[in-house]
């Protein structure tokens, strides 16, 4: 069976070999549209301070996937209560799935897992500061369908490069996998939009 990476795989071969969909449509992703917990005073101190934080940074290039975890991930991980019980984080988890074609073998490693029980949360691939956030639609798509409850209820993805955040849920039904996007947040709007992007964290971690 032919083996690619998830960081290599175009996302037209992992629609095809997965029975996988785009959707457009804003009712198949209410979680980050509606119902939002508000943010307290500190929690949107706190994010202008992340926002001042890579801003100033951005002034000593390269700004690496590691520095991206590690001054803007990881804060809002910690006040989405993800680091807190029932959650659990593990980092560079390794994934594999097989098409049932038999045609295909995907593996990777994602950057950050968030972990309730057995249930994959939240799958979170960082990239480079430079990078667009297309060049990891297909990978992260590939990190979701390995979760091991991807068959039975829908799984949710982040992806970053620090300053720029979509959110993907990706839905299973009876013959394929649907999937749909948010809009683009971006910390370099008047209004933060890392306000918008704890907002909607928090309210995934409310759902389990």
């Amino acid at each position: 069976m032919p083996t690619l990476t998830a960081r290599t795989i175009p996302l037209y071969e992992l629609e095809e070999h997965f029975q996988l969909q785009f959707t457009d449509d804003l009712a198949a992703f209410p979680e980050w549209q509606n119902d939002l917990p508000e943010l307290t005073v500190s929690e949107q101190e706190r994010c202008d301070r992340i926002k001042a934080s890579y801003t100033y940074l951005l002034r000593y290039p390269p700004l690496l996937e590691n520095t991206v975890k590690l001054v803007v991930l990881s804060p809002l991980l910690d006040m989405a209560g993800f680091f807190l019980p029932p959650f659990r984080i593990q980092s560079e988890a390794s994934t594999a799935i097989a098409a049932q074609d038999g045609e295909l073998r995907v593996t990777g490693n994602l950057d950050v897992l968030v972990l309730w029980e057995s249930l994959w949360v939240l799958a979170i691939e960082s990239k480079q500061a430079a990078f667009s956030l297309e060049v990891g639609r297909s990978q992260l798509l590939s990190y979701l369908l390995a979760a091991p409850n991807a068959t039975t209820q829908p799984t949710y993805g982040v992806l970053t490069n620090g300053a720029n955040f979509i959110f993907i849920k990706l839905i299973p039904t009876a013959t394929h996998f649907t999937y749909t996007l948010s809009d683009e947040f971006t910390l370099r709007n008047h209004q933060n939009g890392l306000y918008r992007v704890l907002q909607i964290l928090k309210k995934l971690g409310m759902r389990h």
